[in-house]
């Protein structure tokens, strides 16, 4: 796909790794259509960024954990922007209690439609308007930990192995108009909870990453413009973690 003056929409685009990507995607040469949910002051201030670069952007605030709130999204980026040509589901929520016998129906519905009916909803709108002889492009960003069962993160973990399984199989059903790929990442940022964030990433990075290195969002950034940029890879998810979990 040539990038330039296509539009893209990333979830979550206000901060941390969402917010690289909008930027990335910017500087690729896409306009941008940002969401948030509530980190409006991020939000604001990357659309001033992309629009600094020449570009053009829309800041939109929608609750994922609302099944109508979501269903809002992609209309309004056909309403500003015409079409929708990159879809990159980024938003996702990480409760730092979710043991088995700790959940209750509330949590366990609040993470399932965040982390995996948000990306339904978004990518089945997302398809329905990509019509004629246009293509699409859908990222999924998930998480490396996933393919190793472990009983830490009960309901997190379900929904990732779910989108990662939809990512596949969306990959099959959407062919050939729209390729599917995911992003599974590790160790990107540091904890918000850090003290030292340098430090927490160094003691990270020697106790459990073979590369004794850990991420950063322009690992996360230069794979996801790889894959829009791939007319012939569809179904994948890469994994981008230094090879951690394959140790751990």
């Amino acid at each position: 796909m040539e990038l330039t003056g296509k539009t893209a929409l990333v979830t979550g685009g206000g901060i941390r790794v969402g917010r690289a990507l909008v930027m990335a995607l910017a500087e690729a040469g896409c306009n941008v259509f940002i969401h948030y949910g509530n980190s409006q002051a991020g939000a604001l201030e990357v659309q001033q960024e992309v629009e600094a670069l020449g570009r053009k952007a829309f800041a939109y605030s929608a609750d994922l954990s609302d099944a109508q709130a979501t269903q809002t999204v992609i209309p309004k980026a056909q309403e500003v922007f015409g079409q929708v040509d990159i879809l990159i589901n980024s938003a996702s929520v990480f409760p730092l209690e979710d043991k088995f016998l700790q959940v209750d129906l509330d949590l366990w519905e609040w993470i399932f439609a965040v982390n995996l009916r948000a990306p339904f909803q978004l990518s089945q709108a997302f398809a329905q308007q990509v019509s004629g002889d246009r293509q699409g492009k859908i990222i999924n960003i998930n998480d490396a930990r996933i393919p190793r069962p472990r009983p830490d993160h009960f309901v997190y973990r379900l929904t990732k192995r779910g989108l990662w399984d939809m990512t596949e199989i969306l990959a099959l059903e959407l062919a050939p108009k729209i390729t599917v790929n995911g992003l599974a990442l590790g160790q990107i940022l540091e904890a918000p909870e850090a003290p030292d964030p340098e430090q927490f990433m160094r003691d990270y990075a020697e106790r459990r990453i073979p590369l004794k290195m850990t991420g950063n969002p322009k690992v996360v950034t230069d794979a996801a413009l790889y894959l829009l940029q791939q007319d012939f890879l569809s179904g994948t998810t890469i994994r981008l973690d230094g090879a951690e979990y394959l140790k751990f």
